[in-house]
């Protein structure tokens, strides 16, 4: 598995790792059943406290990308098609809320983003 952990980013590390496992799994290149490395593992692999990798595997189990069992470890779900599909549709928004703003900061109005959107839509 590889994470990058950026120090200067602005984004704390727990959810930096948490982010790169998630697109790694919605990419499969992590696949269902896959074990993840240990919290301790991975913690020493990116020269950072346990702690952080253990928030990180929480937040990745209580967003239900993973599943943790006593004692054997950290295992990537089966995808749930709905979550994946809604995990995708957040990410699209995100994009478009980007381009929205971008639009914004250069004068365009409504309509021309629409009709950028159109065109490029009909090219995909």
């Amino acid at each position: 598995m590889n994470i990058i952990i950026s120090n200067s980013s602005g984004k704390p590390i727990y959810e930096q790792i948490t982010a790169q496992i998630k697109g790694q799994i919605m990419n499969g290149s992590l696949k269902p059943g896959e074990a993840l490395p240990s919290m301790r593992l991975l913690a020493k692999e990116l020269r950072i406290s346990v702690i952080t990798t253990k928030r990180a595997y929480e937040e990745l189990e209580r967003e239900g990308f993973i599943t943790s069992v006593v004692g054997k470890g950290s295992f990537i779900r089966e995808a749930d098609q709905e979550f994946v599909r809604e995990e995708r549709l957040r990410a699209v928004e995100g994009h478009l809320q980007a381009a929205v703003d971008a639009a914004r900061q250069c004068g365009m109005d409504e309509t021309e983003l629409v009709d950028i959107l159109k065109l490029l839509f009909e090219e995909a």
